[in-house]
């Protein structure tokens, strides 16, 4: 399987046609499938489950101010963090779909799966 995959990958490096390219597309949609996952993740919501449930009593003492400044607070990281999430995966996706990227990428693992069946071998 190694040498397979670092012979394919030396004979089809001055092709400029390689995979599917720009999976989810413009970094907006990158966006808002890594939110949609977020969202829909069963430990998040329970979570913000919790951090709502734990704060409920104090919030009879405090008013609404502080809650909603906790809310606002945590909307804005997670914000600021699906969007590193998606811009770094963006440029790190073109950096790796190109010619040169799918070299490096395709030697390192058939370097990794040498290593590994190695090991395997030797009853590592």
């Amino acid at each position: 399987m190694a040498v397979r995959t670092a012979v394919r990958a030396l004979r089809q490096r001055g092709t400029p046609d390689g995979p599917e390219r720009d999976v989810l597309g413009r970094p907006a949609r990158a966006y808002a499938a890594f939110l949609g996952l977020t969202l829909i993740n069963p430990w998040t919501v329970v979570y913000f489950s919790a951090l709502v449930l734990a704060g409920g009593a104090g919030a009879l003492h405090t008013g609404l101010a502080g809650p909603a400044a906790f809310v606002a607070a945590v909307l804005t990281a997670s914000a600021s963090w699906q969007l590193f999430l998606a811009a770094g995966g963006a440029v790190l996706g073109r950096a790796l779909t190109g010619p040169r990227g799918r070299l490096v990428t395709a030697l390192v693992s058939a370097v990794v799966i040498s290593a590994l069946a190695t090991v395997l071998l030797l009853g590592g």
